[in-house]
């Protein structure tokens, strides 16, 4: 397929080309170049891409442009994803490059009231943005009907299959209208994933803009072996760093994400935490606050990994390893967008030994090992059982996991370890951790033994 430099050069409406020019889009990214020829041309797609390739605008365009407009208005596009987030933001697309267009939207996803949702099908919509267990919970009760679909996309499918949502989403697609043009987009490809792209497209094009569970090339990775009672004494002294201005941390529970918010702003470092337990009004204000630069620090589980486009991220830190690799990729995909530098920071300890090994062979790349004054050589070199959490008790005083103990960081023995020259790197973020302006030079890159 020839490489196209312009937006211009893809045959688009004078409508939708308003609306690129006015948010100063010129060029395309290597998904929209590759993917929207096709799609004008009524072609099923599979398309393998991580978040912030520009995959959204990849369906929302050529969808804008082939829908027909009718009316009474009936649905004749839906959007599955995983989140409301990413499906308020999928949603906040077709407003923005629909402008100059009559076409109406709406968004569903549970965690709020129906009503509104209900109210806005009522008055009529081309195109619904939903997650899978509101938009069953709607058609169950008849308040839709799908059977106008010409055009159905499923985002993040692998992502849907991590929830559990496989079932949902082939109910959804058994109340589909067999002629229909079907896109399928998903970060990875597993044997599931196939085997679900394959019910559901017909003589798809494929699209794959970089190869499957690849890192943004330009992030830089760096791991920090400690002790899980040290890992608020660390995140501490990383975050009095003025380099880390705009920071999203990652946890594996919700209750250690609201554990480590509440951490945080008690010490002076402001913070608010994200997760499904949260209100959408709450998730919805922290996820403005961060956005607006009110609050420094945003505490999340996986639900944001994919669900969070804020181009301004200047460091992801891993406060705890996800225990599936392919988490990480995502997790650390939310900085360096828009083509900005970004640093990925995370903590392992010596129960997440495993997990770093996981990531590691998945990615095809080691990363770079750092010294600080709570490095632990135990989780370093931890092998076997001593690699891998412990299993959960049923009941009893040892029930929780060790990760939601709430135990209190332990005295710290022996002397502080003695600082060494600085990281051999030219980048500005390895630099920083040098200056004894800003660090007093404790964190330096640690040589690794393979």
């Amino acid at each position: 397929m020839p490489n196209k430099t312009s937006f211009k050069d893809l045959d688009l409406i004078p409508e939708i080309q308003k609306a690129l020019t006015k948010q100063k889009y010129k060029t395309p990214t290597p998904i929209q170049a590759k993917s929207i020829p096709g799609l004008l041309k009524g072609k099923d797609l599979i398309g393998i891409a991580q978040t912030g390739t520009g995959k959204t605008a990849a369906f929302v365009l050529p969808i804008l442009q082939l829908m027909p407009e009718k009316y009474p208005r009936k649905i004749k596009t839906l959007v599955l994803t995983p989140t409301r987030e990413l499906a308020a933001q999928i949603g906040e697309s077709f407003s923005t490059y629909g402008e100059f267009l009559k076409f109406k939207h709406t968004v569903i996803f549970g965690g709020v009231g129906q009503g509104l949702q209900v109210q806005a099908i009522n008055r009529g919509v081309d195109i619904v943005v939903a997650t899978p267990g509101r938009l069953l919970d709607l058609l169950n009760q008849k308040k839709l009907t799908l059977k106008d679909i010409e055009f159905f996309v499923l985002d993040e499918a692998d992502r849907m299959l991590d929830m559990g949502f496989i079932n949902d989403i082939k109910k959804i697609i058994s109340k589909l209208p067999p002629k229909r043009q079907s896109l399928f987009f998903s970060a990875t490809m597993s044997p599931k994933i196939n085997e679900l792209a394959k019910s559901l497209l017909r003589n798809p094009i494929h699209v794959e803009v970089a190869p499957q569970a690849t890192t943004v090339e330009i992030i830089e990775q760096h791991v920090f072996f400690v002790n899980t009672p040290s890992k608020d004494k660390l995140l501490l002294e990383l975050l009095n760093h003025n380099h880390l201005k705009s920071v999203l941390i990652f946890t594996r529970t919700k209750h250690r994400a609201n554990k480590v918010a509440l951490f945080l702003n008690k010490n002076k470092i402001s913070s608010d935490a994200i997760h499904g337990n949260k209100s959408q009004t709450a998730r919805t204000r922290a996820l403005k606050d961060f956005k607006a630069g009110k609050i420094k620090v945003l505490v999340a589980t996986d639900i944001a990994a994919r669900g969070i486009d804020i181009d301004n991220i200047s460091h992801v830190i891993n406060f705890e390893l996800p225990n599936e690799p392919e988490s990480y990729v995502h997790r650390i995909g939310r900085t360096a967008r828009a083509g900005a530098e970004g640093t990925a920071f995370s903590f392992c300890a010596a129960e997440e030994r495993n997990y770093l090994n996981d990531i590691e062979k998945l990615i095809r790349q080691k990363i770079n090992v750092m010294d600080h004054e709570f490095h632990s050589e135990t989780a370093k070199n931890a092998v076997g059982a001593a690699a891998k959490p412990p299993p959960r008790k049923s009941s009893g005083r040892n029930s929780r996991s060790r990760f939601n103990s709430g135990a209190k960081p332990r005295a710290k023995s022996g002397s502080k370890p003695s600082y060494g020259s600085k990281p051999n790197s030219t980048s500005k973020n390895k630099k920083s951790f040098s200056k004894k302006s800003e660090t007093g030079n404790k964190f330096k890159k640690k040589p690794r033994r393979n």
